[in-house]
């Protein structure tokens, strides 16, 4: 059974939802129709005024890029102070590296039973300490799914660069691999774990 909300019944009574006039619905016959040609909001109004709004507002939705993934890491490492990223549970290391890289530093850290392991600082800055202004991040496309993020930052006086191999998982960027200078000499964050 349809029925049609009147104009005025649907105008006429106030309440926490935008009515829509001239609104059908099909009716459950355990429903009663009375409920609804008083005006009260019925479920494909609500979905109905809903997707109006969310047509009709800007997308405030975080950008789910290479760019912003990267940019996020770097900004909690910005200004005096500053936490940096804390990778001290298994469950924030999975949030920031993919799989395999995960695996291997929850690994590393468990084998150090509490002391310094084979990573002894921060991966995202190669130093254990940071006083840190800006960051020059520039993310390029390497094939589907893949991207690399050249960060440059200046810390503690001493300039450095840091090169973040990005992969996709599902929606979701995370970190394959970070190559430091070290003596002049790049190195991995995986081939350093994996020895």
């Amino acid at each position: 059974m349809v029925v049609q909300m009147p104009r005025a019944a649907s105008q006429s009574k106030p309440g926490p939802y935008p009515s829509v006039p001239n609104m059908t619905r099909e009716i459950n016959k355990n429903e009663s129709p009375a409920r609804f040609a008083a005006g009260g909001p019925t479920r494909r109004t609500l979905i109905a005024a809903a997707a109006s709004m969310l047509i009709a507002m800007p997308s405030f939705a975080a950008e789910n890029t290479a760019t912003a993934f990267v940019t996020g890491i770097y900004e909690t490492y910005k200004g005096s102070g500053a936490k940096g990223l804390p990778l001290d549970t298994d469950r924030a290391v999975r949030r920031y590296f993919e799989p395999s890289l995960a695996a291997l530093i929850i690994r590393d850290r468990k084998n150090a039973h509490g002391e310094v392991g084979k990573l002894d600082g921060d991966p995202f800055i190669d130093a254990q300490d940071w006083n840190i202004d800006k960051f020059d991040v520039e993310v390029a496309d390497t094939a589907p799914g893949k991207a690399r993020a050249t960060v440059k930052f200046v810390n503690l006086d001493q300039p450095a660069t840091i090169v973040l191999d990005l992969v996709k998982l599902k929606n979701d960027w995370r970190v394959g691999d970070i190559t430091w200078m070290r003596d002049g000499k790049p190195q991995t964050l995986r081939g350093l774990l994996a020895h």
